[in-house]
């Protein structure tokens, strides 16, 4: 008989769900959240490591929107600070801080970034960006983030450039500026952490609920696998819907912008040594950012157009920001990538305040905290860096307005699942994949992995997903169907053949519904 590991207290699953689901009708909770993006999986944290009870349901799946678009990175501020905004600057800066040292190591890494001095940056340009670098370095003192974890900027010789990124034209090239900064090993893996540890506190994590109705009061709650309608009382209601916030209450004006990113073989760009800033002409302090994964695909992106109309639930790239983004990173290599050689794209809406007329681009990053007459508290804005300031400011404002018994935040100090000091990290007794993706929880994957070793072989030849991280999906991380698995558990979805490959192992691993 196979041997399964106990589940941890954070595990989320299909009878979990099943069984909190059940409960909520008899009960009245102190927070009610709604969304389940970075934000909405923030403030259930939040709050329930305060002590409050808390319900937090999402339409779709825990990080289905704007959380598992992004760049993967996690910013020190400093195209804010470009743009005068010290403030955002300085809070991304801080909660980049807070997740590398403390939170979430086992998640965010350090990325050197090259910024290539080609013949299309003048020497001017050249002294700015230096500068820029420097107030950057500036901003990781201030938030006392220290150099063994990001290291300082430096000038770059031609040869050191080319030795980091050798697919650049080498032809009038100055040499290059080095800079450090943040990344995730998965967006929507954090989301997944960060709901887990708010299960683990407590929290009733349930997907596939959709608010159909929103008052200060409550909600009434949809169940999108049966259809039946329930609802849920709450003395305080959190709206962390992102782009989607302004249609379940009324006065909250959002300005959608689509930022899109390419998905391309490392072998495109010759086995990239870094990440790359390659500036896009005619804009001042606006970088298109050239990613390595660590899995033989390279992101390549971003654009920031407004998203006019009704907001899809899953964003479209268009030929044109393709095309523009092949153009930009054209400029800077040797031989330019074709269009044929782009393996995949994706696209996400970043829920931007109203801010009038002007670019999207221009718009400020800050979030803001809104109270609906009847007491939603909305919480928009922001990004994905600095979450955790935004759940905590969210979740401030729900216990000030309902009188809540709860006291401060714990959230800046309060590690994350499978998050622990660098040093026991390198110690686990797991391949290297796994601790940097799952951290503590590793050797548990692999323990899995011994019971059946088919398990540790990879999903789709070619790729370093391995079998037993759909099989952990599904037992302890609240994935419900092949998409959960494909497309935010793991990131196979991004690239269409892969996806097509791997849906008949990722069915196989998923719970046979039980039968009444």
């Amino acid at each position: 008989m196979t041997s399964v590991p106990a589940p941890p207290p954070s595990s989320l699953n299909a009878a979990r769900r099943e069984r909190d689901l059940a409960a909520l009708p008899g009960e009245v909770v102190d927070v009610l959240v709604v969304g389940l993006g970075a934000t909405g999986a923030g403030a259930a944290l939040d709050a329930a490591s305060r002590g409050l009870s808390v319900a937090a349901i999402d339409a779709h799946d825990l990080a289905f929107g704007t959380s598992r678009w992004s760049s993967k990175l996690i910013h020190g501020g400093l195209r804010y600070l470009a743009s005068g905004q010290v403030d955002v600057a300085h809070e991304s800066a801080v909660e980049r801080g807070v997740l590398m040292c403390r939170t979430a190591p086992h998640l965010v890494r350090a990325l050197p970034f090259v910024l290539p001095l080609t013949p299309l940056v003048t020497r001017s340009q050249a002294l700015v960006s230096q500068a820029g670098l420097l107030a950057g370095d500036g901003l990781r003192l201030a938030a006392r983030t220290p150099r063994s974890v990001l290291p300082g900027p430096r000038r770059l010789s031609p040869v050191e450039t080319l030795r980091l990124a050798p697919a650049l034209r080498p032809y009038g090239l100055r040499g290059g500026l080095l800079s450090w900064d943040g990344q995730l090993a998965d967006d929507a893996r954090l989301v997944t952490a960060v709901a887990r540890t708010a299960a683990a506190h407590g929290a009733r994590i349930l997907t596939r609920c959709r608010a159909v109705e929103l008052t200060g009061s409550g909600a009434l709650v949809r169940d999108e696998l049966t259809g039946r309608e329930i609802t849920v009382r709450a003395r305080a209601v959190v709206n962390a819907a992102g782009v989607w916030a302004g249609g379940l209450v009324d006065g909250v004006r959002l300005r959608p912008s689509r930022g899109t990113h390419l998905v391309l073989s490392a072998e495109s760009l010759r086995g990239l040594g870094a990440g790359m800033h390659v500036p896009i002409p005619g804009a001042n302090s606006r970088f298109m950012l050239v990613i390595p994964q660590g899995d033989g695909r390279v992101y390549v992106g971003l654009t920031d157009e407004p998203a006019d109309g009704p907001i899809p639930d899953v964003p479209e790239p268009t030929p044109g920001e393709i095309g523009f983004l092949l153009d930009i990173l054209g400029s800077a290599l040797d031989v330019p990538v074709r269009r044929s050689e782009v393996l995949g794209a994706f696209a996400g809406l970043r829920p931007l305040l109203d801010g009038g007329e002007g670019a999207t681009a221009d718009l400020s990053r800050r979030h803001a905290v809104l109270t609906s007459r009847d007491g939603v508290v909305t919480i928009v804005g922001g990004k994905l860096t600095t979450y955790r300031r935004m759940a905590q400011d969210a979740v401030d404002a729900a216990v000030e307005a309902r009188s809540l018994a709860a006291g401060p935040s714990r959230t800046a100090s309060l590690q994350l699942v499978g998050a622990a000091p660098r040093g026991r990290l390198d110690a686990l007794d797991a391949p290297r994949r796994l601790v940097q993706r799952y951290g503590t929880e590793a050797p548990l994957l692999a323990a899995l992995g011994k019971d059946d070793p088919a398990l540790m072989e990879p999903v789709v030849p070619g790729l370093p997903v391995l079998g037993v991280e759909l099989a952990w999906g599904a037992l302890h991380e609240g994935a419900l169907d092949a998409a959960d698995l494909l497309d935010r558990r793991t990131r196979i979805g991004l690239v269409a053949a892969d996806r097509a490959a791997a849906v008949p192992a990722a069915e196989a691993l998923l719970p046979r519904p039980a039968v009444h």
